[in-house]
């Protein structure tokens, strides 16, 4: 009867199989952890620019009154692109670790389209505001 059926494999067997077939899974790992900090690192920076764009329309010159428009809103959708950033990398990190251990890695595009988009998106954000200030605002910090 041991003869035709294969007995099923258990989780170690299986994390043994694996380890065989790639050797080189810690430099896949500790790739994997950089990668996870990259975006970590990224999604910092979109926050703390999301707080900056806030805090540059709050203290603007006592010279240049004018209602505080829409640069909260700038920085309010950049701190949450940075917030959905951590929590994105932190599912694609565990993803990526199973896939490793598995040896079954595909890198996938739409991670890249995703970024890329949001980033473009936040761009755009950021060239319109700029130009949205009114330029006599912009004189009189530039007289005093």
């Amino acid at each position: 009867m041991h003869l035709f059926f294969k007995p099923m494999n258990t989780d170690t067997e299986k994390s043994e199989l694996a380890k065989q077939r790639n050797p080189n899974r810690v430099r896949d790992h500790l790739a994997n952890e950089r990668t996870y900090l990259a975006w970590m690192r990224s999604a910092i920076a979109l926050m703390g620019f999301g707080v900056l764009i806030v805090r540059l329309r709050i203290l603007r010159p006592p010279l240049a009154p004018q209602a505080p428009g829409a640069g909260w809103r700038l920085g309010l959708v950049f701190a949450v692109v940075g917030l959905l950033a951590v929590l994105l990398s932190v599912q694609h990190y565990f993803a990526v670790r199973d896939h490793i251990e598995e040896d079954t890695y595909e890198p996938p595009d739409r991670w890249v389209i995703l970024s890329s988009v949001a980033v473009v998106s936040l761009g755009i954000g950021v060239i319109y505001y700029v130009f949205t200030i009114p330029l006599e605002s912009l004189n009189s910090v530039l007289i005093e």
